[in-house]
C-alpha cells in the first residue's frame, strides 16, 4: 500500500506543508497533473537565514495510489547550491549500494562526491525528511 491514494491526498499533504513546519516562510509549490497517469511537483520552500529548497518531482498515478518515478531536490544557502539529491544509479560505485539509486551530492567536489541518502524512496513522500535537514541547519546556524 502506497502512503497517498490518490493524487488529491499528495496535493493535501503538499499545499498543507506550511501547517506542519512553521519553518517554512514560503512555497511556490504547485502539482500539476500530466493526464490521468503523470504529474509533476515543482517548486521552492524558503526557510529562515536565506535557506531554501529547491523540489522537483515526477509522479506516477495509478488505481495503488501515487510514487514518485523521478526527483531531483537541491539545497541552496543565498546563491550557492550546498547539496543535492537524485536517485541516477551509479552501481560502479558500491558505497552508495545501501540506499541504491538515492544518493546526495555533498562538498567539497559537490557534483562528483556522493553519500548514501537513507530514508529517501520512490514511495514515500521525501519532503519532511528534507525539510528537517533544512531546520537543522537553521537551527545549527542561526545561534551563532
Amino acid at each position: 500500500m502506497k502512503p497517498f491514494q490518490s493524487l488529491h491526498e499528495y496535493e493535501k499533504f503538499v499545499y498543507a506543508l506550511n501547517a506542519h513546519f512553521p519553518t517554512i516562510r514560503s512555497s511556490t509549490l504547485v502539482i500539476a497533473s500530466r493526464g490521468k497517469y503523470s504529474a509533476t511537483l515543482r517548486g521552492e520552500l524558503e526557510f529562515d537565514l536565506l535557506y531554501r529548497l529547491s523540489i522537483r518531482e515526477r509522479l506516477a498515478l495509478d488505481i495503488d495510489g501515487v510514487t514518485i518515478e523521478f526527483y531531483s531536490y537541491e539545497l541552496w544557502h543565498n546563491t550557492n547550491k550546498i547539496a543535492w539529491y537524485d536517485p541516477q544509479p551509479h552501481p560502479d560505485n558500491p558505497f552508495l549500494a545501501s540506499t541504491h539509486p538515492h544518493h546526495k551530492h555533498v562538498p567539497p567536489d559537490i557534483k562528483h562526491n556522493r553519500i548514501p541518502a537513507p530514508g529517501l524512496s520512490f514511495t514515500q513522500p521525501n519532503l519532511p525528511l528534507l525539510i528537517q535537514e533544512i531546520e537543522l541547519l537553521v537551527a545549527q546556524y542561526g545561534t551563532k
